[in-house]
């Protein structure tokens, strides 16, 4: 029997974190998170890890799993993710993951997996090219390849071109995962009015002392790159005003939050839930309620 496993998906601020808490204490869950910035140690207010509280109350993996210092990448998450996912399971729990970093959870659900030493950015930019194709030029670069694949699934026709060209670096299996995806939105202006309101509330919390830390410590990781970091570090370095930094922030936000919106309705199969609907609620957990019990 494949394993259920519920996935929660959706824009920065639109409140995955609570409702997967929410989740978890209903349906005797544990929460993993699909972040690529919560891995990270120290980095709790800037990457809006779960609090102490939210995590007291429903047990959460892959979070504080690195250190500052080093890489993560989508090959390292389902690697990490799988073996957490089966000693859920082997609890008698059900795997809840929380987040919002499309290439990972699409690489976990769909078995495609980006190895250990594969340029991702080289991937990325080829399957990029390949779904932009036309359905005879796409037919075309199957043939070069020495492939026959019916183009009625597009998707796995590009899969395997990526597999032939990057195959010395990369894994491919399938999962037996039996999986809902919930999706979390909100109408653009309140979802940006939610992306401003939690900025401004990380302030509050310390958000600058965090990041000067990054700044001096730890300037050109990996985890310096992240959007509510990167942001401050020319504040830090006298070039512009606080106030330009944050407004910056704000701004960079809203963006990647549309690229999370536009990722998931365009690469994933994702049942999406207006959260200012008070309706939505009771429908998202009428329906885990209902793919927990069908068989």
């Amino acid at each position: 029997m494949s394993q259920k496993l519920i996935c929660v998906v959706g824009p920065t601020a639109v409140g995955k974190t609570a409702l997967g808490v929410e989740l978890a204490q209903i349906f005797d869950g544990e929460i993993i998170s699909g972040d690529s910035q919560q891995v990270y140690k120290y980095l709790d207010i800037g990457t809006a890890k779960a609090s102490k509280a939210e995590q007291a109350a429903a047990r959460h993996h892959l979070i504080d799993v690195r250190e500052v210092f080093e890489t993560y990448s989508a090959f390292d998450f389902v690697k990490e993710a799988s073996q957490v996912i089966g000693e859920i399971a082997e609890r008698g729990h059900v795997p809840i993951i929380v987040g919002g970093t499309g290439l990972y959870l699409q690489s976990l659900i769909e078995g495609y997996h980006l190895g250990g030493q594969v340029d991702q950015e080289a991937v990325l930019a080829y399957r990029a090219e390949l779904e932009g194709l036309s359905d005879a030029l796409l037919e075309k670069e199957l043939s070069a390849y020495g492939l026959s694949i019916s183009l009625s699934n597009r998707r796995r026709a590009i899969r395997a071109l990526e597999l032939a060209r990057f195959g010395n670096d990369m894994e491919n299996q399938t999962p037996d995962y039996d999986v809902l995806i919930i999706g979390l939105n909100d109408e653009r202006e309140k979802l940006y009015q939610r992306i401003n309101a939690r900025v401004d509330q990380m302030v509050k919390k310390g958000l600058l002392d965090e990041a000067k830390w990054l700044y001096e410590t730890y300037p050109d990781v990996q985890a310096s790159r992240a959007i509510g970091y990167k942001e401050l570090f020319p504040y830090f370095a006298g070039e512009v005003s606080l106030d330009v930094a944050l407004d910056k922030l704000k701004q960079n936000t809203r963006r990647f939050a549309k690229r999370q919106l536009t990722w998931f309705r365009n690469r994933m199969s994702v049942d999406f839930y207006n959260v200012s609907d008070i309706e939505s609620h009771e429908a998202i957990i009428e329906a885990v309620h209902d793919f927990l019990e069908s068989k």
